[in-house]
């Protein structure tokens, strides 16, 4: 602040605070703050490779590069010096170069957002066109659901680059779901064995408070030394498990989370997995059950939604309503009628089918759904949640039990 109560804009040049603040400033802002801000001499492969991308929001809402519009700041030149490239510090890159040097700049969780914003957001596509990038490329779920949105969108030359991302995230969530599916669904609790398992689900509280009795302190304060587990055992006869998921374009994590969950379920003894995809029409994608890529590869997201559709389809699989379970994974804006969806959930539920309806089946358990409908099937009698596939195995190894 001067004299006469102006403001300077240029950086604060006293403090390493203000000196930080505008070096960040300066990297957000980008090219189009060089009249006010420098880039520090340590800074310039990180204004370079965050210009090669996000230059591109500038360009896209109508800046042009290299030029002032005419008329700004001193009256109406027609050009004067002029705004820098998207490689100021003459860095040419290529899509590929870009990426490895992202990779090699930024963290591992921004490093991911940066793929996934090229990818869906500014569409630098040639990144899946090389299957070395590809392999460099850091899985996550955002990029698979990013690919899965677009992908009927982008060019063929690019399929074997997609199918390669999502088998990759597929493996990575399979290996860290799997071992819970197997303890939670593998199979019914034994009590009359002790497990060598020693996870929560197994824990047998009254054995272990028997087998401690003799620990009591004086002041009434058990001492446990022996914990007790159930064993578990296999199935004698089949459960039907039914999943019926919306591919609106919301629901994308879920259906990724869905198609793993029915592939891992499918390959467990005494569940027989029947696995559903629909919008306005009902697609049966049971024979893919077992390879989530190729059911993830065949969804196609968006369009209309008629839940009530999938549900009386869910209906005619019925063999022992006893013994099955229908899990509904939508965000429940009903596109058709929802008296007729309720209707098939009243049916469903008075022939005993167990009824589970999911506004999100995914890592964040955090949904934007149709809480009206929702209420609406709970008082028909569907049990509604949001789970991670965590929570979702544990449900189902309590109604399989």
């Amino acid at each position: 602040m001067t004299g006469t109560g102006s403001t300077t804009a240029g950086p604060p040049s006293h403090g390493v605070p203000d000196q930080e603040a505008a070096r960040r400033w300066r990297l957000v802002l980008g090219r189009y703050a060089a009249e006010r801000l420098d880039v520090p001499a340590g800074d310039q492969r990180l204004e370079s490779t965050l210009g090669y991308l996000y230059d591109r929001e500038y360009t896209a809402r109508g800046h042009a590069a290299g030029r002032r519009e005419a008329g700004r700041r001193g009256g109406g030149g027609s050009g004067g010096a002029g705004l820098e490239g998207s490689a100021p510090h003459g860095v040419d890159f290529s899509a590929l170069g870009w990426l490895g040097e992202a990779r090699s700049l930024f963290p591992r969780e921004t490093f991911e957002r940066m793929q996934v914003e090229a990818v869906g957001r500014y569409g630098l596509t040639e990144l899946l066109g090389d299957r070395g990038t590809v392999e460099a490329m850091e899985p996550s779920r955002e990029l698979a659901t990013a690919l899965l949105q677009l992908r009927g969108k982008l060019d063929p030359s690019v399929a074997d680059g997609v199918r390669r991302v999502i088998e990759r995230v597929v493996e990575d969530v399979v290996r860290r779901l799997r071992s819970r599916f197997l303890t939670a669904v593998g199979g019914r609790v034994d009590r009359s064995r002790r497990s060598m398992h020693r996870v929560a689900r197994n824990f047998d509280w009254k054995r272990t408070l028997r087998a401690n009795l003799g620990r009591v302190d004086g002041d009434g304060r058990m001492l446990v030394q022996d914990v007790r587990f159930n064993a578990r055992q296999k199935r004698a006869l089949t459960w039907d498990v039914v999943v019926l998921v919306d591919q609106s374009g919301s629901m994308a994590a879920s259906l990724l989370y869905s198609a793993v969950c029915a592939g891992i379920l499918s390959g467990l003894p005494g569940i027989d997995v029947r696995l559903v995809l629909f919008d306005t029409n009902v697609v049966d994608m049971s024979h893919l059950a077992h390879d989530p890529v190729s059911v993830l590869l065949t969804a196609q997201l968006g369009g209309g939604t008629d839940i009530a559709r999938a549900v009386r389809f869910a209906e005619g699989q019925v063999r022992d309503p006893s013994r099955t379970v229908v899990a509904l994974v939508s965000d429940f804006y009903e596109g058709g009628s929802v008296s007729e969806l309720l209707a098939a959930v009243r049916r469903l539920r008075a022939s005993g089918v167990t009824l589970l309806g999911l506004a999100a089946l995914d890592e964040t358990a955090d949904p934007v759904y149709d809480q009206g409908t929702a209420r609406r099937l709970a008082e028909a009698g569907m049990e509604v949640a949001a789970l991670t596939p965590e929570r979702f195995a544990e449900w189902l190894g309590e109604v399989l039990a």
